[in-house]
């Protein structure tokens, strides 16, 4: 079964996302996961859209600290109070403009784990990683340090996104070939630090309706973390209909 997760990042409007969320109760997902992670203040409007559908829903973000004085957070039990069953940790644009660390990324994936919501836990490397060679060492490096934070058994339930950071947006491609050797790489790497190697990974480098169904039949891909196509019915809806028939 595949996964095809959207992310709205810093987008959407209360009246806008009201046909986008519609669209996403019709879609026909029988051997797909679906799920959409919103900007905090559209997860009441999608948990009251979406509630009743196979469709699910989450944050982008959640703080690495529980309830008190940290004036602009968000926990993970407040998560809990809007239904969220899945959260993004450790995008690549909250490494870029944050600063967030592999140890911040830990505290996360043990808050979430805690309130018995998903991780969507986000590795991959830059364009200047990947030129000079490092992106193994890259990709290495942000699997151990979280596992040697929360141990092997913290990461059971997570999903894993492989963002090629230099594929975002930038008009360039990973090749399937580039996208089975990160993942089966990644694999490699959970397996030395006693995680599951088998647990999914996304592929989340600009994935569209006209690219969906040839990454996905990559092996060792178990589907996508959807940037900018899942604020388009229409495309959103090409790429679940790509999952669907792997």
């Amino acid at each position: 079964m595949k996964w095809v997760i959207g992310n709205w990042k810093s987008n959407g409007a209360w009246s806008q996302n009201e046909a986008l969320l519609v669209a996403l109760k019709a879609l026909v997902c029988e051997n797909t996961r679906v799920g959409v992670c919103v900007p905090f203040p559209y997860l009441a409007q999608a948990q009251r859209m979406l509630q009743e559908s196979k469709v699910l829903w989450g944050a982008q973000n959640v703080s690495p600290f529980g309830p008190g004085a940290y004036t602009g957070e968000v926990h993970a039990e407040m998560l809990c109070d809007f239904g969220c069953r899945l959260t993004i940790v450790g995008h690549s644009e909250r490494r870029q403009y944050f600063g967030e660390t592999n140890a911040q990324i830990a505290e996360k994936i043990q808050r979430l784990n805690a309130v018995a919501i998903t991780p969507i836990w986000c590795v991959g490397e830059t364009l200047e990683e990947r030129e000079r060679g490092a992106w193994q060492d890259v990709l290495r490096q942000q699997i151990v340090e979280v596992v040697e934070i929360v141990g092997a058994a913290a990461v059971e339930n997570v999903l894993i996104a492989y963002e090629p950071v230099w594929a975002i947006g930038t008009g360039r491609n990973a090749t399937p070939e580039d996208v089975a050797a990160a993942h089966g790489w990644l694999r490699t790497v959970l397996s030395e630090v006693g995680a599951r190697s088998d647990l999914p990974i996304l592929y989340g480098g600009s994935v569209k309706g006209g690219n969906a169904a040839e990454l996905f039949t990559v092996e060792g891909c178990d589907g996508g973390l959807i940037g900018g196509a899942s604020l388009s019915a229409m495309e959103f809806a090409a790429i679940v209909a790509a999952a669907e028939k792997e």
